[in-house]
């Protein structure tokens, strides 16, 4: 009998769901759009039993794509959840959210950050935590409903209030309330994790004025959290048998097993993750400290850095330059030249992240001459995201005293061989593409699996990324280095 998955990756602007088989083969798929509300001053937010509503409808249509193509839904054995990491939701003690869910992309609380900050909590909080004050994680914003929605601030002091991430509110949902746990890796994201006890630190919920609030229990990624019919989809309950954050799981998914592996989600920004192993190593170059996937028997630690713009630049390019019509065009014109021509495109347009972390910082184009065209422009555009991949990998290293063994890649601008091969050739290393889009889902498949036997292990997870494609450093790999030169002075000027 065939043994199949059912992963569900909760999203910000979707909630995808796919059926995987015991060879991590997609067999069916669905993808349903999830809302987002953008308000004053840099607020968003989503309705929390929207969000719910929208993971069932996402199952129900996978659930039905899965039966029309003649499959047996008693052969669906476990299921995995993969979810956006900051975004968290407080509800009552009867189930009710008591707000929507805050996303992880609001910036409500940078004011609290700066007062934060000030107060002297930053090295506490690094060395406690791994992560630097910032919007990002969901403490902050947290704190700000504490102070400023009474009805908020009476539940914590009461005790009545339930925080939880994505995961844990849809685990509670799917179980009628009787489960309220998360992973290790959600839990990282939150400000008030200690990473050392792997555990809720007393110390700074009380130090963020938190105190009273309830906060679920804490599992590895690979874990049997409970078990639903996904509000009646399923004729049976089945186990909830792994929940980790969405860039985990794509680490995961991609087989960042050992120190020195590390994955790049390559999208409108870019996401760094690198393995640094079993031990914990606090960055001094500007990365945060994570939990990267665990089981019940061994807890991996990663590195993580975020570069603000890398497929956002080719974005502008189009929209605003109008240098081309497609974006798969970019490849063609990049390649047109010989050379880069000194041209450099610093993409600041929000500032500069990791390793840099210089906000104020604007874009600029540098060593334009009248030799210059628009080609050198679109290639400048296309170097600037290895160049900056290559910035958090050297970051990364220096940290840790870990080389870079190989990089993973998803994400729509894998697609770019330039892209590919510049990067290969910049870090001297192999980059590798798996070659599956839906990757955290499949990340999420594989704890699920893992958990219910039916992955014997790592290695044989593993085994399962048959169509993997492999770049290898080339021959350009001098030249590049000379570019990457450039590239750092261009940084390092004044703008």
């Amino acid at each position: 009998m065939e043994r199949y998955i059912l992963a569900i990756d909760q999203g910000t602007s979707s909630t995808k769901t796919i059926i995987f088989d015991s060879n991590g083969t997609v067999v069916a798929r669905a993808s349903e759009p999830l809302k987002t509300h953008y308000g004053k001053e840099g607020f968003v937010e989503q309705d929390p039993e929207e969000i719910y509503r929208n993971v069932i409808a996402s199952i129900s249509k996978c659930i039905h794509t899965f039966k029309n193509q003649g499959g047996n839904v008693t052969n669906i054995q476990v299921s995995g959840i993969s979810n956006q990491r900051e975004t968290f939701v407080i509800w009552d003690k009867d189930g009710k959210p008591l707000y929507n869910a805050i996303v992880w992309q609001c910036k409500r609380s940078v004011d609290i950050c700066h007062r934060l900050t000030k107060n002297g909590l930053q090295d506490t909080i690094k060395k406690k935590t791994g992560l630097i004050i910032d919007p990002y994680f969901s403490g902050s914003k947290l704190v700000w409903l504490y102070e400023n929605e009474p009805h908020i601030r009476q539940a914590i002091k009461n005790g009545e209030a339930y925080f939880g991430t994505i995961d844990t509110w849809l685990l509670y949902k799917l179980t009628d309330g009787q489960q309220y746990l998360t992973d290790y890796t959600n839990a990282s994201r939150t400000l008030f994790f200690n990473l050392q006890e792997l555990q809720w630190d007393k110390e700074l919920i009380s130090l963020l004025g938190l105190s009273g609030i309830r906060l679920p229990g804490v599992r590895p990624s690979s874990f049997h959290f409970g078990q639903t019919d996904f509000n009646g989809i399923l004729d049976r309950p089945i186990s909830v048998s792994g929940m980790i954050g969405d860039s985990h799981a794509a680490a995961f998914g991609e087989g960042c097993f050992s120190p020195g592996t590390a994955k790049a989600t390559l999208g409108t920004g870019c996401s760094i993750l690198m393995n640094i192993g079993q031990t914990i190593k606090e960055s001094e170059k500007g990365m945060v400290t994570t939990v990267c996937w665990s089981t019940e028997n061994r807890v991996d630690y990663a590195l993580e850095g975020v570069i603000v713009t890398c497929g956002g630049t080719i974005e502008w390019l189009k929209n605003e330059l109008e240098l081309f019509v497609e974006s798969s065009a970019t490849e063609a014109m990049a390649t047109s030249v010989p050379d880069n021509n000194g041209v450099y495109l610093i993409p600041a347009f929000s500032g500069l992240g990791a390793p840099h972390w210089n906000m104020s910082r604007k874009g600029s184009i540098v060593g334009l001459t009248f030799g210059s065209n628009k080609s050198h422009i679109v290639r400048a555009a296309l170097e600037s995201i290895p160049y900056q991949i290559k910035d958090v990998i050297a970051a990364m290293e220096q940290d840790t005293f870990i080389e870079l063994q190989e990089l993973m890649v998803d994400g729509g601008i894998t697609s770019n061989q330039f892209i590919l091969e510049f990067l290969a050739d910049l870090l001297e290393k192999p980059v590798v593409n798996i070659g599956l889009s839906d990757v955290s889902a499949f990340g999420a498949a594989g704890l699920a699996g893992l958990k219910a036997g039916i992955f014997r292990d790592l290695d044989h997870f593993k085994s399962l990324q048959q169509n993997q494609r492999s770049v290898h450093p080339g021959n350009n790999r001098l030249e590049v280095k000379k570019y990457y030169k450039g590239w750092q002075k261009a940084v390092q000027a004044a703008v």
